[in-house]
């Protein structure tokens, strides 16, 4: 008697028959919903004031006024993408603007060598919390609240809780030269973008980053030095902190030793936006960008339509809880089709 042998399951075809996701259009439109919210909000307000709003000169101020923030909000996404808080950095812009008006200023230092040691104390700033958080094991939310307040303070002993002028012309100038329309500050803020990028898309170091942040005992069961990464992380995050307190100096031309916790809202609502577009549910800088010149223009927009400064504050803390909200719901889209 002879038995029919059963054919065996034809192996699938490359990549599942699957499109790659820029030709699925359900997928671009997940990826780049905000973007798509982002040209809603600019149409809107050119309707409602298309003298004020849908100008060059309104697209020039609303691009060419954050680098600071853009730069802060890329020092945060290091933390946040290993899975820690780092509520530093804000104090950490502060202080580091008031260290180059400092030795400047005050003690006669060259402008270039002080911007040096104000980014080299952000980088000490961020180990002071590496310590604290990863060596120690104190919460980091606590550790670095207090570090932030402590630096906080000594940036108002330094400089009598006054605004500090007089900084040098060479750091305005390299700050706030245009180029093609827009300060260079914003283009520093474009390559650091680049620079973070690639090292998170195609470094070890940057896919590490990530892999920690997204299980930290898995990836310490594979090998990778968890606790040196999550250090290296708060490091990163304050010498980039550092450097925005540079770029605030040379954009203001002086010290405003109360400024940073004016920008720590703001980054964390853009760092979490962020998380909703160009690679949803991880943190990722072209998403932090993109969050931030969202937030930004919507704010010029209700400014413009005559909302007081207040506005600012209140549309920035309930941008903060839908964006925290919405990454949660992301991420979980992500795990689920994992």
């Amino acid at each position: 008697m002879s038995t029919q042998q059963a054919s065996p399951p034809s192996a699938p075809e490359p990549e599942e028959r699957r499109r790659p996701w820029f030709l699925d259009p359900g997928e671009v439109a997940y990826r780049y919903a905000l973007v798509g919210a982002w040209i809603g909000v600019i149409v809107l307000f050119s309707l409602l004031q298309s003298d004020s709003f849908f100008t060059v000169s309104n697209f020039q101020t609303i691009f060419g006024s954050q680098a600071v923030l853009v730069v802060l909000t890329l020092g945060l996404v290091l933390p946040l993408a290993v899975g820690e808080f780092d509520l530093s950095i804000g104090s950490v812009l502060a202080f580091s603007s008031v260290i180059v008006a400092e030795l400047n200023v005050k003690s006669g230092l060259p402008v270039g060598l002080a911007c040096v040691v104000a980014v080299l104390a952000g980088m000490a700033i961020g180990a002071a919390n590496g310590f604290f958080v990863v060596v120690v094991g104190v919460d980091a939310l606590v550790a670095t609240l207090g570090i932030g307040t402590l630096v906080t303070g000594i940036g108002l002993g330094l400089t009598n809780s006054v605004v500090q002028g007089g900084i040098g012309h060479g750091l305005t100038t390299a700050i706030s030269t245009n180029l093609l329309g827009l300060p260079l500050g914003f283009w520093y803020g474009i390559g650091l973008t680049l620079v973070l990028w690639y090292a998170f898309r195609y470094t070890p170091v940057g896919r590490h980053l990530l892999f920690v942040g997204q299980g930290r005992e898995v990836a310490r069961l594979t090998g990778l030095p968890v606790q040196r990464i999550r250090f290296g992380a708060f490091v990163l995050a304050g010498g980039i902190a550092g450097l925005a307190g540079v770029i605030s100096a040379g954009t203001l031309g002086a010290a405003d030793p109360n400024a940073g916790m004016s920008y720590l809202l703001p980054a964390f609502a853009a760092a979490f936006l962020g998380t909703t577009v160009v690679d949803p549910g991880r943190f990722n800088p072209w998403g932090s960008v993109i969050a931030v010149y969202f937030l930004i223009t919507a704010v010029t927009g209700l400014q413009l339509l005559g909302l007081d400064v207040w506005i600012e504050q209140v549309f920035y803390g309930a941008a903060l809880v839908f964006a925290v909200t919405l990454s949660r719901i992301v991420a979980r889209r992500r795990e689920q089709s994992a």
